[in-house]
């Protein structure tokens, strides 16, 4: 299980976040920069204990209406070669050290990571508190797995970021711009992941945070 410590973080998730969500296409510009709040997520486990791996849901609350995004990242002790352009920044950790945090979508691990939690064979673990499943995070799958996938292509637009592997037909969209929505999966879904967020009002809302589309399932 990774282990989560309380200690300091230079600059903090928040900071780094604040400079980093202006760049990407699925971003709701607001007035002036981003004024963030962590909303919800949980983390998994890297098999290897190297890797961290987190899904965040952060809420700008900068524009008219609180947008909540869902951000997964990961954190390294050393850079990922050839993902300088999924860079999010790098943290001073008060007990780890200089540690690299990069946009997930990018990053073999966390791919990895969640088709074991779509497919059953990974747990999602409570955001902030050691060795504690967290039993609120909903997954189904109904293909036949392991899933096995190398996404060469990762591409953003204006709600999601799709990952595809177009030799072995796995697609898997991350739903970026959270919105409340039903338990079930999309049509043709072979798979899906759905959370929880925080609303300002202080109740929660659940929806989608990701979808695995394989050949088999349209």
């Amino acid at each position: 299980m990774a282990v989560i410590h309380r200690t300091t973080l230079t600059p903090t998730k928040d900071e780094l976040l604040t400079s980093w969500l202006p760049s990407r296409p699925w971003y709701r510009p607001g007035t002036g920069a981003p004024r963030l709040s962590k909303a919800g997520g949980f983390r998994l486990d890297d098999p290897a204990g190297e890797v961290g791996i987190e899904f965040m849901v952060t809420t700008d609350t900068a524009g008219p209406e609180p947008v909540a995004y869902l951000v997964p990242l990961t954190y390294r002790g050393a850079p990922l070669e050839g993902a300088e352009d999924a860079l999010v920044g790098t943290m001073e950790h008060g007990v780890l050290g200089k540690r690299w945090a990069y946009d997930g979508c990018h990053d073999p691990v966390f791919t990895a990571g969640l088709l074991a939690l779509i497919e059953g064979r990974a747990q999602a673990q409570a955001q902030s508190v050691n060795d504690t499943p967290d039993h609120e995070i909903a997954r189904s799958f109904s293909g036949r797995g392991p899933v096995t996938a190398a996404f060469a292509s990762v591409t953003d637009d204006a709600e999601s970021t799709e990952l595809t592997d177009a030799p072995h037909g796995v697609a898997l969209r991350l739903h970026r711009v959270l919105r409340p929505g039903p338990d079930t999966p999309p049509e043709g879904a072979a798979g899906h992941v759905l959370g929880w967020w925080q609303l300002q009002d202080g109740t929660r809302a659940r929806g989608l945070f990701a979808t695995l589309r394989t050949d088999s399932r349209g």
